[in-house]
């Protein structure tokens, strides 16, 4: 078996740099759309075209065309299955929330609503950049599935409905920068959590959360030499690695990628419809940027009227104090 040292040893069906520059240059349009983004944005093309760097499999086009459940169903259930640690089969994909604000929808690359086999709901995200308050919106989004779940039960089965068929609802949330909160455990690349009493009570509560920050998991690997050591690292190095080496590594431990990589890579055959991926990518970064920066002012503003009122109150206090002196 010859020795793989390049990505282009693997997937030959990648371009090299002269003729990409040739093509786009024989097209006017083409030629325009190049010439107008920035010289490390030209080098970042190339490269992924190339197989300098490999595909970024966040980019809207890559990652739905390789996860799209209709498409390969497979690779959706064998990802959940390592995410909620059992065999996990998608039966159907349910029409998503209509009330779901529109400004979000640029920050999100994956936002699909699944049935499983056991009747379980799973709602998986992946966000470009982690929204501020991420378990308030998580708890809220789950709230509704879990009503839209407890009507859709009680209209089929009306009077033979049980709250005993309520099943589990899922909120999965993959983030590639996270928020804030989830850099104070900058070792811990997975979170679950649940509802759990303080007392010796048992009640099933259906609301389950997992989050994964992809670029913490990023840091951890690097910190230990590209280690992957479970099939869920293995996934999670598919979406968040974008290195030769790594990718190479991947398809070595785990033979079955190279299948995915192969999908991601067919169109970049056709450069014309790489550029348009990649220009969309561009433009929803820069909006991302946007919509982060307002958020964050929001949230510092929340803060300073918090601490003008805290302020305001403690004067109050302590004029009191002096009047009754």
């Amino acid at each position: 078996m010859p020795i793989v040292k390049e990505l282009k040893d693997a997937f030959p069906m990648l371009w090299c740099r002269e003729d990409i520059l040739k093509y786009v240059d024989a097209h006017e349009h083409l030629k325009r759309i190049f010439n107008e983004w920035r010289p490390e944005e030209q080098k970042e093309f190339l490269n992924i075209c190339t197989g300098v760097r490999g595909v970024k499999m966040l980019y809207d086009g890559f990652f739905k065309e390789i996860m799209n459940p209709e498409y390969a169903p497979q690779r959706l259930d064998d990802f959940l299955t390592q995410v909620l640690g059992r065999k996990t089969r998608v039966t159907k994909v349910l029409p998503n929330d209509s009330t779901r604000l529109t400004d979000e929808s640029s920050l999100l690359v994956m936002d699909i609503v699944v049935e499983f086999e056991d009747g379980a709901i799973g709602n998986i995200e992946v966000q470009k950049m982690g929204y501020l308050f991420p378990g308030e919106r998580s708890a809220c989004y789950s709230a509704d599935l879990l009503l839209r779940q407890y009507k859709r039960l009680r209209d089929e089965k009306k009077r033979e409905f049980s709250y005993r068929d309520i099943r589990t609802v899922y909120t999965i949330v993959l983030f590639e920068h996270s928020p804030k909160a989830f850099q104070a455990c900058p070792g811990t690349y997975y979170h679950f959590l649940e509802h759990k009493a303080g007392t010796e009570i048992k009640l099933e509560m259906p609301q389950k959360f997992i989050y994964i920050p992809l670029d913490i998991f990023r840091k951890k690997q690097q910190n230990e030499n590209g280690s992957i050591h479970n099939k869920l690292e293995a996934w999670l190095t598919f979406f968040c690695r974008d290195e030769p080496e790594m990718i190479l590594k991947l398809i070595e431990e785990y033979p079955e990628f190279k299948a995915l990589y192969e999908d991601a890579y067919e169109p970049c055959r056709n450069v014309e419809g790489v550029m348009q991926i990649f220009s969309k990518e561009l433009l929803e970064m820069d909006r991302n940027t946007v919509k982060l920066m307002i958020d964050e002012m929001q949230d510092e503003i929340e803060k300073q009227e918090q601490t003008i009122k805290d302020q305001e109150q403690r004067i109050k206090e302590l004029e009191k104090q002096l009047m009754e002196k």
